[in-house]
């Protein structure tokens, strides 16, 4: 058996598909073999939950027929095929069938498991508009609630109530509407979620015209984002009456306004009818818990948990690895697809350059002070700068630039330092902080001042702590603020000198933007022609440089450059362990096991465009788990008291910030032990 962390349910995540089986006019028996014939499918597609179409069983383009009792009493046998064959299967059924109740006809959704009806709920809007007839035949189910059916021999529970919940799997709880129902203002899964449900379930029949496709995707993103849910969307496919209308058999799951699955469309004979998808129960549970809003909207509800009744039943924990199905981005704060992380990107960098010009304007500042090494930060704080002065109407030359080599700057950076800002036109100085540093290292005693080879945080803090003294009273000089450099990912970290370092700014213009994210919003600078051809050239020679503090000389046997990522670990996994911190507050094994299934493979999934091939890496477990026991003791213990300091700054990213006045608020004195505990415990 496999370890436990491989395991979804482990991971308190929740395999759903949503069904398009061949349908028939009316053919009731053969609805149901193609619905028994799925259900196996999803059953070895290691599937939880399995949602078909409207009235499938029935079939829904039959008009008068639903009124016949020939058609009617099909229906009940198609039911009782599919409880019956439903008995040694994982997966939990949501079918749709017309069932006569109390002389009236409901268009319903019959919920099946592992032998045995737990429910069924009548559809509550029924559409009567344009092609839609269907109070002509059926009985809408508003305001049916606590009620019974009679179904094949059994009294199963009937109603617009009904919650279904694993009594072993809290996390699966689902609620089902179908079709109209969430055309309607107030969508009955609204009420459904409110109460609990974390898997809202549409049950459609819906044909077909031009343009529909993109409304249904519409309300599905906008519904499981409102109702802070997953959606799962079946539509009827090829094979129902084409007398007046026609179908193309959509099928949706969405997470939080997210698409993680769709189908393909108007598919005929073998192809796949399984639309599946992994849903993360414990990222919706986080984000009920901290988004207030919802639970206000509950109370404001009258809290519908009080009204619903929970159809429990046992599901059975799987604790075998079935894989991951669903797509686990390497850069959570960037899209993988083109045209989202364009637009991303357009409106990070805005967010930038429109707070700091605002800060700018607000200040009545002269000039701005930045200091440039030519590496990441400095140089996006920069061309940030030149397009907020640009917007301002200011002269470059408002923008004070300085260059302060220590004993290890490289040539290279210095060299791309003195030319980007030649090409911008920036006021450019240059201040070799070097004397004063030994002056200062000499002072206290350092040993480096006697000629010896020590390379301490001392030695490295002197030289930081002095460029960022000199920036503050060359700005008290000459007018000035003193732009920041750092980002998200260092603060995150702690990878920063506190206080009179690279900690402490005026404004803090990358604060909001982890290291990932700046690398490709210099890409975006250099694709969309935001500079001129010589700031590019400069540009794209700095995305090509190791990053590196440059504050310990290069290795006198070797001439290796002081690396960041050998000290910190790779910036794309800590990026990637924060946004899942921040954003999401999962535990680090729920972080790890995304991690792996992102970064395991290189070939695997989808890489941004424009991303080198030659930094297309892998990270295997035990690399990702060393990694984040010190993300951990680095973010939760050793480096709050820095962020609780945090400058002014914007925030960029949903995927979250660390400023103590917004999305981040921790006490200085915390411990990482229970983080690292969970993953001593959990992960392999």
């Amino acid at each position: 058996m496999s370890h436990p962390f491989f395991s979804l349910h482990r991971q308190r995540m929740i395999r759903v598909a949503a069904a398009t089986p061949a349908a028939t006019v009316g053919d009731a028996a053969a609805n149901a073999a193609a619905t028994i014939a799925l259900a196996a499918q999803a059953h070895e597609q290691a599937c939880d939950l399995v949602v078909f179409p409207e009235l499938n069983l029935s079939s829904y383009a039959i008009d008068d027929l639903h009124l016949q009792s020939a058609q009617q009493t099909a229906t009940l046998a198609a039911i009782e095929s599919v409880r019956a064959a439903s008995a040694d299967l994982k997966p939990l059924l949501l079918v749709g069938a017309a069932i006569e109740r109390n002389g009236r006809l409901y268009n319903t959704a019959v919920i099946i498991h592992r032998g045995r009806v737990l429910g069924v709920v009548p559809k509550t809007f029924l559409p009567n508009y344009r092609e839609y007839y269907e109070k002509r035949w059926f009985a809408p189910g508003a305001g049916l609630t606590g009620l019974s059916i009679g179904l094949n021999g059994a009294e199963i529970p009937f109603g617009t109530d009904l919650l279904f919940a694993a009594d072993d799997l809290p996390f699966l709880t689902l609620h089902a509407e179908i079709c109209e129902d969430y055309w309607a203002p107030t969508p009955p899964s609204t009420m459904g979620a409110l109460a609990g449900a974390l898997v809202c379930c549409n049950l459609s029949a819906s044909n077909i015209v031009v343009g529909k496709a993109r409304e249904r995707a519409l309300l599905a993103a906008s519904q499981s984002a409102r109702a802070v849910c997953a959606y799962v969307y079946a539509a009827t496919g090829v094979g129902e009456s084409t007398t007046d209308l026609a179908w193309d058999g959509q099928g949706l799951i969405y997470e939080l306004g997210e698409l993680l699955a769709q189908s393909d469309r108007f598919v005929r004979g073998d192809a796949d009818r399984l639309t599946i998808a992994d849903v993360d129960a414990e990222r919706l549970i986080q984000e009920r818990t901290r988004v207030g809003t919802f639970n206000d909207a509950a109370a404001l509800a009258g809290h519908p948990e009080t009204r619903f009744r929970r159809i429990g039943f046992t599901h059975g924990l799987d604790e075998r690895d079935t894989g991951l199905r669903r797509a686990i981005r390497r850069f959570p704060f960037i899209p993988n697809d083109p045209d989202k992380r364009d637009a991303d990107c357009y409106e990070a960098y805005n967010i930038q350059v429109e707070g700091l010009a605002k800060r700018l304007e607000a200040s009545a500042a002269k000039t701005l002070v930045i200091g440039v090494s030519g590496g990441l930060d400095s140089t996006h704080a920069l061309i940030v700068a030149a397009k907020a002065a640009d917007r301002l109407g200011w002269e470059r030359t408002r923008i004070l630039g300085f260059t302060m080599p220590g004993f290890a700057t490289g040539e290279g950076t210095k060299a791309s330092a003195w030319a980007l800002m030649r090409a911008l036109g920036i006021t450019a100085e240059e201040i070799d902080i070097r004397p004063a540093a030994h002056t200062l290292l000499q002072g206290i005693g350092h040993p480096f001042a006697s000629g010896e080879p020590v390379y301490d945080v001392t030695f490295e803090n002197v030289q930081a702590g002095l460029r960022t003294d000199y920036l503050f009273r060359l700005a008290n000089q000459r007018g000035a603020l003193v732009l920041g450099t750092g980002d998200l990912s260092e603060l995150a970290l702690g990878w920063c000198t506190y206080g009179v370092g690279d900690q402490m700014s005026h404004y803090a213009v990358n604060a909001g933007v982890p290291k990932t994210l700046i690398q490709f919003l210099i890409r975006w600078c250099i694709r969309t022609n935001q500079y001129d051809e010589a700031t590019d050239q400069v540009l794209a020679t700095i995305l090509a440089q190791e990053i590196s503090p440059e504050l310990v000389p290069a290795d006198a046997e070797t001439g290796a450059l002081q690396s960041t990522e050998s000290m910190i670990g790779p910036y794309a996994l800590n990026d990637f362990f924060a946004h899942y911190v921040l954003r999401h507050g999962l535990a680090p094994s729920k972080i790890a096991f995304l991690a792996h299934h992102a970064w395991r493979d290189a070939a695997a999934g989808r890489w941004p465009a424009d991303f080198p091939a030659d930094a297309r890496l892998a990270y295997d477990l035990p690399t990702i788990r060393h990694w984040l026991e010190r993300f951990c003791t680095r973010f939760f213990q050793t480096s709050q008291f820095k962020r609780s300091a945090l400058p002014n700054g914007p925030k960029v990213s949903a995927g979250g910030a660390v400023s103590p006045r917004g999305d981040w608020r921790a006490p200085a004195d915390g411990t990482a032990r229970v983080w690292l505990d969970e993953i001593a415990a959990n992960v392999p």
